[in-house]
């Protein structure tokens, strides 16, 4: 069965949801529960009203927006979230959400009332970009993974809890419970694949078979400071050359295990940070992921026994902690099929493919079964005011989920 959707509605919702938070011209910046975010929430439960259902707001800010079925019990539910990075572009997140409101608006327009109840949600937070300890926080609270305290420990850098931002826009962190689900059996994401394989290939839409896990490490090596010059090399302590070996030896790891594995270090601190002093410490991290549960864990393993080795022989002290690990989510094989088949009735090319970022969907794959599709990103580009998807890959991703929708629920 071929489902249209309205190419202009798509395009009109993107231009007009990245005006809250608008920052230059492609850019947004749209932090979890900052007045933009409040501004956009409330424009996407406005929208949700208008396509003829139900809305709904849960505890900690996810607007719900549900398309009532015969059958209420499991529901089918799609969507992602609407904040950004600082500043992100206008499709990250937001078109998900989008793409779950036109295909539900279509399904209902067109067919009615379905057999199962759908529901798109706009999820409150996904990007850490404001509270850095997140860890997607719309999603867990719907699978009911936020920890009791939590909400006063997390802190912006400001210093200011997430429990009082989320209290000045009208929300009780004590309620943060009553946000978790357990009626949710299906769970599709729309998202722009953040990456070039997709263009690369020339093909507008991707089926994502498995979403990658991601361990961040934050790794402290401790050595002892010392002048630059009358310190001889010889008895040295030096974390900063321990550093480099080690940087070289992990991103090695990745390298000689080959496609998808990736590695990357992105953030040092050296102290003390002087041109003619030996450093005292390099703290850094690590950011290793592979979307095969097996691999990833031999990668992990390879990279700690690297790094223990390289401090021990050179006389450094090493520890670490991992403030993410994610293990790697493997799609639902039936939904995977279920898309693939929509993509062929739509007539719309496409490739199975894993995804190399983190999403919503691995926290609701703790309660649902679970697949993405993807739109393609142009130049690979996202978490950038660069990043651009056009609408006809937009349409073309949406039609797939509307379709598949259709087949579960109709």
């Amino acid at each position: 069965m071929v489902i249209d959707v309205d190419a202009n509605l798509v395009e009109r919702y993107v231009l007009e949801l990245a005006q809250h938070g608008a920052h230059g011209e492609t850019g947004v910046w749209r932090t979890a529960y900052s007045p933009e975010w409040v501004a956009a929430q409330n424009q996407i439960a406005e929208w949700f009203g208008e396509a003829g259902l139900d809305v709904h707001r849960d505890a900690v800010g996810n607007v719900w927006g549900r398309l009532a079925g015969d059958r209420e019990h499991p529901v089918v539910a799609s969507g992602s979230h609407i904040d950004s990075q600082t500043p992100g572009g206008r499709y990250d997140g937001a078109l998900g959400v989008i793409g779950a409101l036109v295909a539900l608006r279509t399904l209902r327009e067109r067919f009615g009332r379905p057999r199962q109840t759908i529901e798109a949600v706009s999820l409150c937070e996904e990007e850490a970009s404001r509270f850095h300890a997140t860890n997607f926080w719309g999603s867990r609270a719907v699978n009911g993974d936020i920890e009791p305290g939590e909400a006063e420990r997390i802190r912006d850098f400001d210093g200011l809890p997430i429990a009082e931002a989320m209290r000045a826009v009208g929300l009780d962190p004590e309620r943060i419970p009553e946000a978790a689900r357990d009626d949710i059996g299906t769970w599709i994401e729309l998202h722009i694949e953040q990456g070039p394989v997709l263009e690369a290939a020339g093909l507008p839409v991707g089926v994502v078979d498995a979403i990658t896990g991601i361990r961040h490490y934050v790794i402290e090596l401790v050595g002892r400071s010392d002048h630059a010059g009358a310190r001889p090399m010889q008895g040295r302590l030096d974390p900063i050359a321990g550093f480099a070996e080690i940087v070289t030896a992990v991103i090695d790891v990745a390298l000689e295990s080959g496609p998808p594995a990736v590695t990357t270090v992105g953030r040092v601190h050296v102290a003390p940070n002087l041109p003619s002093a030996v450093p005292d410490r390099v703290t850094f991290t690590l950011d290793s992921r592979h979307p095969d549960p097996h691999a990833q864990e031999e990668q992990h393993g390879r990279q700690e026994q690297l790094m223990r080795e390289i401090a021990e022989r050179r006389g450094l002290e090493i520890s670490w902690s991992t403030p993410l690990d994610l293990p790697p989510c493997l799609s639902d094989p039936v939904l995977v099929a279920s898309l693939e088949r929509s993509a062929r009735e739509q007539d719309i090319p496409f490739r199975r493919m894993h995804s190399g970022a983190g999403h919503d969907t691995q926290n609701m794959a703790r309660i649902a079964r679970v697949a993405m599709v993807f739109a393609r990103s142009k130049d690979g580009r996202s978490h950038t005011p660069a990043e651009f998807t056009s609408v006809d890959d937009a349409v073309a991703a949406t039609r797939v989920l509307a379709a598949t929708l259709h087949e579960l629920a109709y």
